[in-house]
């Protein structure tokens, strides 16, 4: 539940047994959050607290952007990627095979195979899973390359936009896909957790959109990517658990090392 009181945080640290994850559940129990439920016996939720609702093609004309133009493709998301292809798919725009796929990790770009013939010279991403790492490789491959940066409406990603401006790149924003919150309320009010994983900035947004006067109280704060920990920090929250990191490429992995150093033995 939304908690009235500051608790003590020392002794909260030694008693972590709920987690809040904002994600739907995982589909198989092969997921290595289970196995960090039993390792540190703590009791893990899934509760989305955003949902996607595609713009269709007819509201996607309205933006008078001409897909085949672009040469190159910048992706951060998986929704990204299905709603770029479902736009095409519906509009019967075939996408070439020169096309240059521009990723934020590893595991955004595999998940391109199931839309195309995954071929490394044309699918990049970054080191670290950071910003910065995928300039870095984009910087690589810009010259003379026009660049589409799908998004969800009024969440584009002001770091790609400006940097690809700083660049002097020539580049459009479509949004393909509209973040809705979910009504999560009655969660919140009538559980109490020791930790909230955030996964997106609309994660953190739908927070806010269903507790406004939503007061932290000693609750741990985890956000996956360095757009959420933004969020999380702009909204006055205090950041206790980041990912990606050298040593947690993984939600998984950070809450891990979290608990390995804090949970009560």
């Amino acid at each position: 539940m939304v908690k009235n009181g500051a608790k003590n945080v020392a002794a909260a640290t030694n008693t972590i047994k709920k987690i809040l994850i904002t994600q739907p559940r995982p589909e198989t129990d092969k997921s290595p959050y289970f196995e960090l439920a039993r390792k540190y016996s703590v009791e893990l939720e899934f509760q989305p607290f955003i949902r996607l609702e595609g713009i269709p093609a007819k509201e996607f004309r309205k933006q008078k952007i001409e897909i085949p133009n672009y040469t190159a493709v910048i992706f951060t998301s998986r929704n990204a990627i299905d709603h770029f292809f479902r736009i095409c798919e519906e509009m019967k725009i075939s996408i070439s095979q020169d096309t240059k796929y521009f990723c934020i990790t590893e595991a955004v770009a595999l998940y391109l195979q199931k839309f195309i013939l995954y071929r490394k010279r044309k699918v990049f991403y970054g080191a670290d899973s950071t910003n910065k790492s995928m300039f870095d490789v984009i910087n690589k491959h810009k010259e003379n390359e026009k660049f589409l940066y799908p998004c969800s409406e009024n969440q584009q990603d002001n770091e790609i936009v400006s940097w690809l401006k700083a660049n002097n790149c020539e580049f459009a924003t479509p949004y393909m896909y509209r973040t809705i919150s979910c009504d999560v309320k009655e969660l919140l009010t009538k559980t109490e957790y020791d930790i909230i994983c955030f996964f997106t900035p609309s994660g953190v947004k739908s927070l806010f959109d269903n507790i406004p006067a939503y007061q932290q109280n000693g609750t741990r704060i985890g956000a996956f990517g360095s757009n959420t920990s933004r969020a999380v920090e702009d909204a006055g929250l205090t950041l206790d658990i980041k990912a990606p990191a050298p040593q947690a490429p993984s939600m998984v992995a950070a809450l891990e090392q979290y608990l390995a150093l804090h949970k009560k033995k």
